[in-house]
C-alpha cells in the first residue's frame, strides 16, 4: 500500500473513532441531501472539535499527563461551557478547566486567544462593507455547530466597536513618513453634513487617504481645519505639492491664503468641461467638448494655450457666460502643461477622478445605512470605508516621471524667488 494512501486511511480511522460511526453516517446523509450548505456546516462542526482538541492539548501541556504531572499543584477540573470565534461566527464548545489550590482557576492561554473578538469583528465589517445588511446578516452564515451571536443587535454592537477602533486608527495615523507629490481635495455629503477629504500621492506613486474634516458646508474654514489636522499628524505641506480640486471656491480660497502665488493648483478639467457645457444650448455642447478636449490633449503648454484661446473666441460667439467660465480657470486647467508633466502621468492628475472613485466605493459600502444616528456614526463609517479603500489602491502609472516633475517645480520656484527679489530691489 502506498504511504500517502495508508496515511489517509489512518486519519479516516482516527476521525471515525473520535466522532463515532453514527455521527459520520448522519453527516454524510446531510451532505448527500443538502449539498454544499450541509458540507459547510460539517466543516464548522469539525472546526469546533479541533478547537476543543487544542484546548485539551494546552491543558495537557501545562499540567502534564495524569501519570507524570509537570506541576503537582495544577489539577485538571472537568470542563465548562464556553465560546470561541471561528471566521465570522461565534461557536459554543466545552472548555477544559484547570485549578490551583491557592490561585484558584488557571485560564488556558489558547482559550483566551480564541475568544478574542478582534478578527471576528473584522470579518463582520468586511461583509457589511461588501453590501450585507446587519438585519440580514444572520441569514448569510452557516446555521450549524451551535453557532450563535449573529443576531442584529449582537452584530450592531460589534460593528460599533470595530468602526470606533477604525476611526481612532485613521484620525491618529502618523503621516510623517508620507512625502506628498500631489493631493486631491473634494467633499462628500451625507445627511446634511459636508466632509472634505484629502487623498495623497507620494513620491513613489502610492496613494493614501490622508484625512477628512467635517463641516456644515464646503468652505475655507473646514479646509483650513483639514490642513491643520494633517500638519498635526506630521504631514509636511510644502510649496511644491500639486493640489487638484474641482473648483470649489472655499477650498481654493484656503489654498491661496496659505500659499499665495506659490500655489500649484490644477483644476479638474472634467468639472470645468461640464460647467462650460451647462451654459450652452444642447446643439453646441458636443462641439464644445471636442474643441476643449483637443486643446488639452496637446503636449506643449504653448499649443494648448493657443487652442484654448481659439476655443474661448468660439464660446464667446455662442454664450458669454460659457466663455467667462473658461477664462475663470484658464491657467489652472493648464498647470500640468506648464510643468511639462508627461501625458501618461497627466491622465492621473488632470481631474479629481481618483478621489471621486474612492467616493463611489464609500457610497456603495454605506448603501445599507438607512439613518445616521449622529455625526459620530458618520465619522466611524467614513474612516472605516476609507481604510477599506486603501486595500484596493494601486501605484499610479508613469511614476518614474514624478521626480522629473518635482525638479521642474523646484526650478520654477527658485526662478520666481530670484525675480521677486530683483523687483523688490529695484
Amino acid at each position: 500500500m502506498r504511504r500517502d494512501t495508508r496515511q489517509r486511511k489512518n486519519a479516516t480511522r482516527g476521525f471515525r473513532e473520535a466522532t463515532g460511526d453514527d455521527w459520520m453516517r448522519d453527516k454524510m446523509f446531510q451532505i448527500m441531501t443538502s449539498g454544499k450548505k450541509a458540507f459547510d456546516g460539517v466543516m464548522l462542526d469539525i472546526g469546533r472539535m479541533m478547537a476543543e482538541s487544542f484546548l485539551l492539548m494546552d491543558r495537557e501541556e501545562q499540567s502534564g499527563p495524569d501519570y507524570a504531572p509537570t506541576d503537582p499543584s495544577l489539577q485538571k477540573w472537568a470542563s465548562q461551557g464556553g465560546s470561541v470565534y471561528m471566521g465570522d461566527q461565534k461557536v459554543k464548545l466545552q472548555v477544559p478547566r484547570m485549578r490551583d489550590p491557592i490561585r484558584g482557576e488557571v485560564p488556558l492561554q489558547s482559550y483566551q486567544k480564541m475568544k478574542q473578538p478582534g478578527q471576528f469583528s473584522e470579518e463582520l465589517l468586511l461583509k457589511l462593507l461588501r453590501g450585507v445588511s446587519e438585519q440580514k446578516y444572520e441569514e448569510t452564515v452557516i446555521q450549524g455547530a451551535q453557532a450563535f451571536g449573529v443576531s442584529h443587535s449582537s452584530v450592531s454592537r460589534k460593528i460599533v466597536e470595530i468602526t470606533s477602533q477604525k476611526l481612532m486608527e485613521f484620525k491618529e495615523r502618523d503621516l510623517r513618513g508620507f512625502i506628498p507629490f500631489a493631493i486631491y481635495l473634494d467633499t462628500v455629503h451625507r445627511a446634511g453634513e459636508a466632509f472634505i477629504v484629502a487623498l495623497g500621492i507620494d513620491l513613489q506613486g502610492n496613494k493614501l487617504a490622508l484625512g477628512f474634516w467635517q463641516g456644515a458646508t464646503e468652505n475655507s474654514d473646514i479646509c483650513n481645519g483639514l490642513l491643520a489636522d494633517l500638519e498635526r499628524r506630521g504631514l509636511k505641506l510644502v510649496n511644491r505639492i500639486i493640489w487638484v480640486t474641482d473648483g470649489g471656491s472655499g477650498v481654493i480660497k484656503s489654498l491661496k491664503d496659505r500659499y499665495g502665488k506659490k500655489l500649484i493648483h490644477q483644476r479638474c478639467t472634467i468639472h470645468k468641461d461640464r460647467n462650460i457645457q451647462s451654459h450652452l444650448a444642447k446643439q453646441h455642447r458636443k462641439e464644445a467638448h471636442r474643441l476643449y478636449s483637443i486643446a488639452l490633449e496637446q503636449e506643449s503648454y504653448e499649443d494648448a494655450h493657443l487652442m484654448l484661446l481659439d476655443f474661448e473666441k468660439w464660446l464667446r460667439k455662442k454664450n458669454e457666460s460659457a466663455a467667462d467660465s473658461l477664462l475663470e480657470a484658464f491657467e489652472e486647467v493648464l498647470t500640468l502643461h506648464r510643468l511639462k508633466v508627461p501625458a501618461l502621468l497627466r491622465k492621473t492628475l488632470h481631474s479629481t477622478n481618483p478621489i471621486e472613485s474612492m467616493f463611489s466605493t464609500v457610497r456603495h459600502c454605506e448603501s445599507n445605512i438607512k439613518r445616521y444616528r449622529g455625526t459620530k456614526m458618520m465619522q466611524r463609517w467614513l474612516a472605516s470605508v476609507l481604510l477599506h479603500c486603501e486595500s484596493n489602491f494601486r501605484r499610479i502609472k508613469d511614476l518614474e516621471s514624478i521626480m522629473k516633475v518635482v525638479a521642474i517645480i523646484e526650478k520654477e520656484q527658485i526662478e520666481r524667488t530670484i525675480i521677486t527679489g530683483i523687483k523688490r530691489a529695484a
